[in-house]
């Protein structure tokens, strides 16, 4: 494994423990990002088992969107996971960006998801 994988892992366990301490039973809001895509999903990790999903990959999604990587994008699969979220009854949940920084796509999210009526 290569130094910079093992660096993302060692952060992605960190921030999941903390998440978890901190959650009192909400479910989390995952998110990752690749170069050309970004996925989100909520997470009830009690039962282990996912609620809802969305990804730039969604056929909802894929017409409408220029490129899966731009802050558009990202925008619009953190609106389409919260309006799922809302649908299977969650309102509040933890988030968890996993080994990436708090900017960009990831804020990006973020906001579309607060903005879609998800509290965290």
């Amino acid at each position: 494994m290569s130094a910079n994988k093992e660096l993302r892992e060692r952060r992605q366990q960190r921030l999941r423990f903390q998440l978890r301490r901190k959650a009192g039973g909400r479910p989390r809001l995952s998110v990752f990002r690749s170069g050309k895509n970004i996925y989100a999903q909520v997470i009830d990790d009690g039962v282990g088992r996912t609620l809802a999903a969305a990804s730039t990959l969604d056929k909802d999604l894929r017409g409408d969107l220029k490129t899966g990587a731009d802050k558009a994008a990202a925008a619009a699969v953190g609106k389409l996971v919260a309006e799922r979220a809302l649908a299977a009854g969650v309102k509040e949940v933890v988030f968890d960006r996993g080994a990436f920084i708090y900017h960009g796509r990831i804020k990006a999210l973020a906001d579309a998801a607060r903005e879609g009526g998800l509290s965290f």
